[in-house]
């Protein structure tokens, strides 16, 4: 019973502070004359990725390192199927180009440096961690330089919509009570609703290795796909699908370079299917979203492809 309850309360947290986060994170753009795509890919997707960087740090410390690369590898694809998939289907999302030039294909690179890493030894080594966090760190920079550069631009568009953005204009601690609130709201919520599934997953007598490929993966996934779906539905697109690359650029770049760094990761020679599954939708769904949009119908196959996905994981 505890459990379901836990899991209610859980919901609850989540989409109460995903409402907040990204009220917040929309107004911190404005107000700060970036776009909110780097909002979107910064901000966002770090808080979001906040369940997965504690499950797998904490793992690695414990020296579970085989639940990291399950945890990271299982939510990049229930971020990029099913948050973006979902986001679609509710309200096509319009791409931003800059996302299509450089951060899709950035996550695509990521995905194939993390296969490169397991496949010859089944261990992501220290100096590998330490490679994919200088990778990260450049990535960083170079997207918050970009933004800087197009912050005359933005401030000209601001301009002309100088009254409703008055009137949309919250103060500075509200935006910031906003984002923490809403914050601390999503990681607690998370953490409620993957700890209430996984009771109820035990209760029915689910193995351990299924609950970490699925319930922890799709758990710790949940602050990504409220927010996405929040953002979506208020017409936030940058934010939305930002948030999805971001976070699959922060879980494998910086979560696991962080749990590697930690302890060298051991691998499981299944992980490489899943890897080189990650890379083959992520190619695959790139297409369709090149056009400029991603609709309804690519959106509800892509949440399809997960339900196959996770029956090819109850098989196996």
């Amino acid at each position: 019973m505890l459990s379901f309850v836990m899991l209610v309360i859980g919901f609850v947290l989540l989409v109460w502070g995903a409402d907040k986060f990204v009220e917040g994170a929309s107004a911190l753009a404005r107000k700060m004359g970036v776009s909110p795509l780097l909002v979107g890919l910064t901000i966002v997707a770090f808080g979001t990725s906040m369940p997965e960087l504690a499950v797998s740090v904490t793992a690695a410390i414990r020296g579970a390192n085989e639940i990291a690369v399950g945890n990271v590898v299982g939510s990049n694809m229930f971020n990029l199927l099913v948050v973006a998939g979902l986001s679609a289907v509710i309200c096509p999302l319009v791409m931003d180009k800059m996302l299509l030039r450089r951060d899709w294909p950035l996550s695509i690179f990521a995905a194939v440096l993390l296969l490169v890493a397991i496949a010859p030894d089944h261990v992501i080594a220290r100096w590998e961690g330490a490679v994919l966090l200088v990778i990260f760190a450049v990535i960083l920079s170079r997207q918050i330089k970009a933004a800087l550069n197009d912050r005359a631009q933005l401030a000209a568009a601001e301009a002309e919509a100088a009254e409703e953005a008055a009137e949309m204009t919250k103060s500075p601690v509200m935006i910031w009570v906003n984002i923490v609130l809403g914050l601390a709201c999503i990681v607690l919520g998370g953490q409620l609703a993957v700890n209430g599934a996984t009771g109820i997953a035990r209760m029915f007598g689910l193995s351990e290795t299924l609950i970490g490929l699925t319930i922890v993966a799709i758990g710790t996934s949940l602050p990504e796909l409220v927010t996405s779906i929040v953002a979506a539905r208020k017409g936030q697109n940058e934010i939305a699908m930002g948030n999805v690359i971001g976070s699959n650029l922060f879980n494998i770049l910086l979560i696991l370079g962080v749990s590697a760094v930690i302890t060298p990761i051991p691998v499981q020679a299944t992980s490489i299917i899943d890897c080189l599954f990650l890379i083959a939708i992520s190619v695959v769904f790139y297409l369709p979203a090149r056009k400029g949009k991603l609709g309804r119908l690519p959106g509800a196959v892509m949440a399809a492809m997960y339900v196959v996905y996770t029956a090819y994981l109850i098989m196996r």
